[in-house]
């Protein structure tokens, strides 16, 4: 399947082409930004929180982002985050224009930017397989890179272009412009949201929901894991990239320019070749195989003083990293269900952010007091070190989990109508199990304990009867009857074939009994509470 593929799809391509547009015009926005700030402070620590402005938000909202991506309807989400740059954008060029932009002023309008980016990233994400089919999912991902890598060649040169003739206001104008196409397309699409019965997740309650998933779901664990071991080491050629090109190489501007040129031609390269790679390679040995090639160039970085062959090494490097990025990125989107997929994006996306900060800070460091060329090589040997985590971690199961909604579990009977906010449930499930099979039967039910907790419940417990050891009960608490009801719709095809299996133990003349009970309030006779 060819790399281009997934732009067949006419909505999934006009995305793509404006949001090269606007990736552009954000690699300006930052250039003028930095800029404007050198003429407006002569404190580092100004200049220093330009980027900080910029990346926190992403700290402090991408699980409450992906909860709401969750929660809401994504396409006017995405509406409004688009529009909200485009206000701030424009409202800092219209004052840097009239010359009343002030440091602090300008680090509050990039801050509101950048909680305007943070909300947007987990629903753009979420929206990509609404827009491809699952076989052109990793192809999209591969296109977005390369819109990434296309953006940031050109936004940070047409940005020093556009200040040297108009001012960093202009570069501020333009970014705001930059959001019209994209909120155009986002307007024309015709999304439809699956209409449901149940009142919508609160939103503290989304993000306990999401957190309690990824508790309970190895497949995204191991997601979270291995990238967060990748970018830990990975971090050190980025972040020292222009220390070695400029302090120890002597390189200039048109040096270093040329070396990141090379990592984002490596990157495109990989986009076109990643298809044939997974055709060919299972995702655990594809990621290993470049996270070694991503170490041989942190290593050529570290030795390397020709420029050319550093030019080679970073080539290399950009493949990997793409290569690598992708890989993960097409898991955290595939590991999760539809109804929770957000918050696991916004969850990677918080190791992602995450792990570049922490790591640059540490190889910083590490430079610092030992050398660059140990920084080098300590993260190289890093990147190997991390593939020890692929039996620990191993993403193969990711591939083969079939999270299409099953809606197997049938509509619980009621004597009468329930409160969707009553609580807590309890829900019982009896089995008679041969007890010469019952070692198998108890591990069988193991991975029903996890389906049942990350998909709602608090607490799980499988009972057996003192009197009766044929006698099992299957216990769970879920918060609300609302939960409870949701759990009905979060079964997966996955899921249901791991029930079935357990369910093949019970040899009762008639199907597992099941029960719901929930809470009633008691009265305290001397307090006349509820107790």
């Amino acid at each position: 399947m060819s790399a281009w593929s997934p732009l067949r799809h006419p909505v999934f391509r006009a995305l793509w082409l404006v949001t090269i547009i606007s990736n552009v015009g954000t690699w300006m926005q930052n250039v003028a930004a930095a800029w404007l700030m050198t003429s407006l402070s002569q404190s580092l620590v100004m200049v220093a929180l330009v980027q900080t402005a910029t990346s926190l938000p992403v700290f402090f909202l991408a699980l409450p982002a992906g909860a709401l991506a969750d929660v809401v309807d994504r396409r006017r989400l995405l509406l409004l985050t688009q529009s909200w740059m485009l206000l701030m954008a424009m409202m800092l060029g219209a004052l840097t224009l009239l010359n009343l932009t002030t440091p602090w002023t300008l680090l509050l309008l990039t801050f509101s930017l950048g909680v305007g980016a943070a909300t947007n990233a987990p629903a753009w994400q979420s929206c990509i397989p609404e827009l491809v089919p699952r076989e052109d999912l990793a192809g999209a991902v591969a296109l977005g890179s390369v819109g990434f890598n296309i953006a940031r060649a050109v936004g940070p040169a047409l940005g020093g272009l556009v200040i040297a003739a108009t001012g960093p206001g202009g570069a501020f104008v333009l970014n705001a412009i930059s959001f019209v196409g994209v909120l155009a397309v986002l307007y024309r699409w015709q999304h439809t949201r699956e209409q449901n019965a149940l009142p919508a997740e609160r939103f503290v309650g989304a993000i306990r929901a999401g957190l309690r998933y990824a508790r309970h779901a190895p497949e995204l664990q191991a997601v979270l894991v291995r990238a967060g071991a990748f970018i830990l080491c990975g971090a050190a050629l980025w972040a020292l990239l222009p220390l070695r090109s400029k302090n120890e190489l002597g390189y200039g501007a048109t040096g270093y320019g040329a070396l990141l040129g090379c990592l984002g031609a490596g990157a495109l390269i990989g986009a076109g070749v990643l298809p044939a790679l997974r055709s060919r390679l299972a995702n655990d040995t594809m990621i290993s195989c470049t996270s070694l090639l991503f170490g041989v160039a942190t290593l050529g970085l570290a030795f390397l003083n020709n420029f050319f062959l550093l030019c080679g090494a970073m080539l290399i490097g950009g493949l990997a990293w793409m290569t690598v990025m992708s890989s993960f990125n097409v898991a955290a989107m595939t590991t999760a269900p539809a109804w929770v997929k957000s918050r696991s994006l916004g969850m990677y996306q918080l190791v992602f952010q995450g792990g570049l900060a922490i790591g640059s800070a540490w190889w910083g460091f590490v430079a610092t007091h030992a050398g660059l060329t140990v920084a080098l090589t300590g993260a190289a040997s890093g990147l190997v070190l991390g593939l020890i985590a692929v039996k620990r971690f191993p993403l193969a199961a990711v591939e083969l989990e079939n999270l299409e909604p099953s809606l197997h579990w049938a509509e619980p009977v009621v004597a009468r109508e329930v409160e969707p906010d009553r609580g807590p449930v309890v829900v019982t499930v009896e089995y008679r199990i041969d007890p010469s099979r019952a070692q198998e039967f108890v591990a069988a039910m193991q991975p029903v304990r996890e389906f049942c907790l990350r998909d709602g419940a608090i607490q799980w417990h499988l009972l057996n009867d003192t009197s009766d050891a044929s006698r099992y009960v299957e216990y769970f608490v879920v918060e609300s009857w609302a939960e409870h009801l949701r759990q009905h719709e979060r079964g997966t095809v996955a899921d249901r074939a791991v029930q079935d299996y357990a369910r093949s133990f019970h040899v009762g003349a008639q199907p597992p009994l099941i029960s719901h009970f929930i809470a009633e309030n008691v009265v305290n006779p001397r307090t006349k509470t509820g107790a």
